[in-house]
């Protein structure tokens, strides 16, 4: 019951630093773990525990489904070979960077030890990632690199982990045996996650407008390919990610108006919540964790876990740029040619590429790996430097998430990086092709009774939206072509008309209301139909950034 006082007390905290956070335009995984480092420390609070399992089974599943299911399949197609570099090759060779730093200067850590502590620190985070980079009018490329590798490289990761750990406690360890275990657990994951994937779409095709149903399958996807793959004990990550996608893929075929709007309203909320108090708990973790080092000297250890962040920066650093560079080598007449076309801007290229070589911030899941290190080995003795490991994790956690964080914005100002596109031109040209072709089928194709007027009715309607369209696409192309920023259009006269009709209709409904005149039940209805409306006028401003 203490432990459920604690969890809304933490909640409160984090929906109140959330909106803070909104408003000052921090990234609030950052605010959150520093919110919990002071709560944490604060004198009366039990300790609340982070237990691994809760991690791995119920709150990573949906953070990761969310994440690809909000990623582009053809852009993640596109991007394959960077994100596989960084989630495979660079996540393995900062293990065995970050092994040979850690047994050369850290007393007592063996080979097997030092790769425990390489594997827990080297994958970046997905939720932490897009937590950052959120809203930063990153290049497109960019965010599908960084999110498509945080989706991926827990996978490599807690392979390299489960292997590093079993090192340790049996004393064997058969290189060739992981590597094609390595293949096998990731391959079968990934069918696994596909399989589960189109089982539940052919089922959604079987449901027909029924929202509460479809969301709640979405809610159960995640869970169902996660415990399906780690039954057989292949990667229930690489699983998750696939069934995301495949839904993602196939989700405007099977869901509802109803059902999408449900769906998003309900997983924003629920991911919002999830990646809150993930933030805040890593936060929480510290005080238990100095407490568990006992006769560790505090600074001895927290200068090796700051050395082992810089090793984890560094190596980024120079792997990204090196397989930029390497690319660039065996890619030369393609690049040319696209410089040639205007498509790519070299300058802009090496600024992107160090944005992707700095942000690897680490989160979650190297807290978990490391809290769910077995604490006796087979021979009934304790785990050696257990403590350790997990207080140097909570260090490279710390400072990849805050340093590299909050420096992040700092840095793409220094650079001067061109925001990406607009997208409102891309919207426009997609809402034009819909109009010209629906004004086509109207002409040729609707079959209507023979009434003139409502043919030429809807004809007008669409010549309309045509020709403010059209508007639209030069505004954006005479700003492209003088390197202008777009600002948005203003709401027009007819919009602030709306908007305030609106709000006196929703006075009156709030006045039947209270007289009781009307019954309940007819008061929701016309509630209902007036969000719908207010809904559609939204639309028609701008998203917040």
């Amino acid at each position: 019951m203490v432990e459920f006082k604690i969890v809304i007390f933490i909640m409160a905290i984090l929906i109140s630093l959330s909106a803070v956070a909104h408003k000052r335009k921090i990234p609030y995984p950052i605010l959150l773990v520093v919110a919990g480092l002071i709560i944490g420390f604060m004198p009366g609070l039990p300790n609340l525990a982070l237990d691994p399992d809760v991690v791995f089974v119920i709150i990573l599943p949906p953070l990761l489904y969310d994440a690809a299911s909000n990623t582009s399949w053809h852009e993640f197609r596109s991007s394959i070979r960077p994100i596989s570099a960084l989630a495979i090759s660079l996540v393995f060779f900062t293990t065995v960077a970050v092994a040979v730093t850690a047994h050369y200067t850290i007393p007592g850590f063996t080979w097997p030890l030092a790769f425990v502590l390489g594997a827990v620190v080297s994958p970046p985070d997905a939720v932490a990632a897009s937590g950052i980079i959120k809203g930063m009018g990153l290049n497109k490329r960019v965010i599908t690199i960084l999110e498509g590798e945080s989706l991926v490289n827990d996978a490599s990761a807690l392979i390299a982990y489960r292997y590093a750990v079993a090192a340790v406690t049996t004393g064997t360890f058969v290189f060739w045996q992981a590597g094609l275990q390595f293949l096998l657990v990731a391959g079968v994951g990934i069918l696994i996650g596909v399989s589960t994937g189109y089982l539940f779409v052919i089922t959604l095709k079987k449901i027909h407008n029924n929202p509460i149903v479809e969301t709640s399958f979405t809610l159960l996807a995640p869970f169902v390919a996660y415990l399906l793959a780690e039954h057989f004990h292949m990667s229930g990550v690489l699983a998750v990610v696939s069934t995301g996608l495949v839904i993602s893929w196939r989700g405007p075929e099977v869901f509802s108006h109803r059902g999408r709007i449900r769906n998003r309203v309900v997983w924003d909320t629920m991911i919002f919540l999830l990646q809150g108090f993930v933030f805040i708990i890593i936060g929480l973790q510290l005080p238990s964790i100095i407490a568990d080092l006992g006769r560790y000297p505090f600074t001895e250890i927290l200068g090796y876990g700051l050395l082992i962040s810089l090793v984890t920066i560094l190596i980024r650093i120079v792997w990204v740029f090196g397989g930029a560079y390497w690319f660039k080598i065996f890619h030369a007449v393609k690049a040319d040619t696209a410089a040639a076309n205007g498509t790519t801007d070299p300058d802009d290229t090496w600024k992107n590429v160090m944005v992707v070589a700095w942000t690897g911030t680490r989160g979650v899941i190297s807290l978990a790996a490391a809290l769910a290190l077995p604490l006796v080995m087979q021979d009934g003795g304790a785990f050696p430097k257990r403590h350790s490991i997990i207080f140097l994790a909570f260090v490279v956690i710390f400072v990849t998430l805050v340093v590299q964080g909050l420096s992040l914005p700092l840095l793409i100002r220094w650079l001067k990086i061109k925001p990406q596109p607009n997208e409102g031109m891309e919207v426009d040209e997609l809402q034009l092709h819909l109009a010209n072709s629906t004004l086509h089928f109207i002409e040729n194709e609707l079959q209507l009774p023979r009434n003139i007027k409502t043919q030429q009715q809807l004809k007008n309607k669409y010549e309309d939206e045509i020709q403010q369209l059209t508007k639209e696409i030069k505004r954006y192309k005479k700003a492209h072509r003088f390197n202008l920023t777009v600002e948005d259009a203003l709401p027009d006269e007819l919009y602030v008309a709306q908007v305030a009709i609106s709000k006196f209709q929703r006075e009156l409904l709030i006045k039947a209301h209270k007289e009781g005149e009307y019954s309940d039940s007819v008061i929701r209805q016309v509630e209902r139909e007036m969000d719908l409306d207010d809904l559609k006028l939204n639309l028609q401003l701008p998203p917040e950034e």
